[in-house]
């Protein structure tokens, strides 16, 4: 698709789905068709995303749910593994790949099983545990073309793969098509013996072994103490509604205090897509990220205060603290991650806003044995000096980028919306949320619109704001006026994030997309 042309919303009143891959979005479109609730929806996606996504997403990782239905407050899961209780204390650097970054356990799977629970009981749910992973169980047998983004990252990799236990014997890197049939066993072997097989069981025990053949410091005993949290989400007043995420140790707060300090500043009356519009939010998230970096760590080791970063005269302040002429110098490291968002919205009006992540691209690299389970690396999150406020420490569960978002109004879900992009998240987000909230465009425009990210990339190690050249040269001569060290990105660039929004309107339609960054979709029932 050309940078001018922009293709509409997918729009229905009986149900929406997006997700990053298309075979995950026709899954959970044909459990909403086959009058399956948003949960169940979303729940197969998942199951799907784990083997059609396995370098973002999979049974070896964190994920994060909000949970809303009409006239019922928001309900929040926060699946996050915990370090494992017999941590390597040398203080030292945290390794970022192989076995050794495999030492957080893993709640994505714990956190699907919570989510089919509240489905069941409070939303009435019929569609059982096993039929929901059966589309990803079939696809996992037939095997899934290796994409595009896929081959970018083997080959961006290259070099580290054989250093990593199982994985070119998973993931063939010559292959142009995969089958996991350790993968479909695991699978299978959940949908018959429920979720906490993964942790309890002889599943757990194999993932067990694996784990710790391959050199990793997690125990069966760490996978049994892994449980997702039911939390009370964090909520903060915009543009007439309620934004709504995931608390502490994610980064919610972090998008949630840009947005309070772009409503102080008022972004309804200056031009979307303006120096303007693009400086504001800058200086937001730059503010908005000291914070983060100061206080944010599992509030079960150190304290976040959480009441007085989100307080109204605190946001006020920070707000007063933007030069509208000059532009912050910025300094600050960028975190790396991958994830996928994914959202489901059935008739009823109910929605589900979702992230799941293994960090970085390919996770840990490390398959736990015979169960075709590739391990994240969360663990690499923790700061090395276990006196940090983010400090690696036994049963601790490190710092998380992940943190999708529901926007609420009189009472209803009027958004679902989430992306990929560790670092990238809170600035994406701001970008779609202005652009949705304050200037009413439709969830394909806001999607294809030029976006930021500020700091390191992969491939670019300087502490530039990085903006996609489709921002026009008098916007981008106009922030560098503004003090802005600019590097450009071609128009929709994959490191502008990968996000996805579902709106719901009051006269019941749905419109939904995914970015046209990426080859995900969002599809009607």
């Amino acid at each position: 698709m050309s940078p001018d042309t922009v293709r509409g919303p997918a729009r229905s009143r009986a149900g929406m789905v997006t997700s990053p891959h298309p075979l995950a979005s026709e899954a959970g479109r044909a459990v909403l068709a086959r009058g399956g609730n948003a949960i169940e929806a979303a729940i197969a996606m998942a199951a799907v995303l784990s083997v059609a996504c396995p370098h973002f997403t999979g049974l070896g990782g964190d994920a994060f749910w909000l949970i809303a239905r009409p006239g019922a407050p928001v309900r929040a899961l926060s699946g996050i593994g915990q370090a494992a209780a017999h941590v390597p204390a040398s203080g030292g650097p945290i390794a970022v790949r192989g076995a050794a970054s495999a030492l957080t356990t893993a709640a994505a799977v714990d956190s699907w099983g919570q989510a089919h629970a509240i489905s069941r009981k409070d939303w009435q749910g019929e569609i059982g545990w096993e039929a929901l992973l059966a589309p990803a169980i079939a696809h996992a047998e037939a095997g899934v073309e290796v994409s595009a983004s896929q081959r970018f990252w083997l080959d961006m990799r290259a070099s580290e793969l054989a250093q990593w236990p199982g994985f070119e014997a998973t993931f063939p890197p010559a292959a142009r098509h995969w089958r996991h049939p350790a993968l479909a066993r695991t699978l299978a072997r959940l949908a018959t013996k429920g979720p906490r097989e993964f942790y309890e069981g002889e599943l757990a025990e194999r993932l067990a072994r694996g784990l710790r053949a391959a050199g990793s410091p997690l125990t069966l005993a760490d996978l049994q103490r892994t449980c997702a949290r039911e939390v009370e989400p964090l909520g903060l007043p915009y543009g007439g509604g309620t934004l709504l995420t995931l608390p502490p140790p994610t980064q919610g707060i972090t998008t949630l205090q840009a947005m309070g300090i772009l409503g102080e500043l008022g972004m309804a009356g200056v031009p979307e897509g303006s120096a303007e519009h693009f400086h504001r939010m800058v200086e937001a998230i730059k503010l908005a990220f000291i914070d983060r970096d100061r206080w944010l760590a599992d509030p079960d080791f150190a304290p976040v205060p959480v009441a007085q970063l989100l307080d109204p005269a605190y946001i006020r302040a920070q707000a007063r603290r933007i030069d509208g002429a000059r532009a912050m110098p910025w300094p600050r490291p960028f975190r790396h991650g991958d994830t996928v968002f994914f959202a489901a919205a059935d008739a009823q009006g109910r929605g589900v806003s979702v992230l799941q992540t293994i960090y970085y691209d390919w996770g840990s690299g490390v398959v736990a044995g015979d169960t075709g389970v590739l391990w994240h690396n969360r663990g690499a999150a923790f700061h090395p000096d276990p006196a940090h406020h983010n400090g690696l420490r036994p049963g601790k569960r490190p710092f998380h980028t992940l943190n999708p978002g529901i926007f609420m109004q009189d009472g209803r879900p009027r958004l679902l919306h989430g992306t990929q992009g560790a670092d990238g998240q809170p600035q994406t987000l701001v970008a779609l949320l202005t652009r949705l909230i304050d200037h009413g465009l439709d969830p394909a425009q806001a999607l294809a619109r030029p976006r930021f990210l500020l700091g390191r990339t992969f491939s670019d190690s300087r502490d530039s704001l990085k903006i996609e050249e489709d921002a026009g040269a008098e916007v981008l001569q106009a922030l560098r006026t503004r003090g802005h060290e600019l590097a450009l990105l071609p128009a929709r660039s994959p490191l502008a994030g990968q996000p996805g929004v579902i709106r719901l309107e009051a006269d019941g339609w749905m419109s939904g997309a995914h970015d046209p960054r990426g080859d995900g979709v969002a599809l009607g029932v």
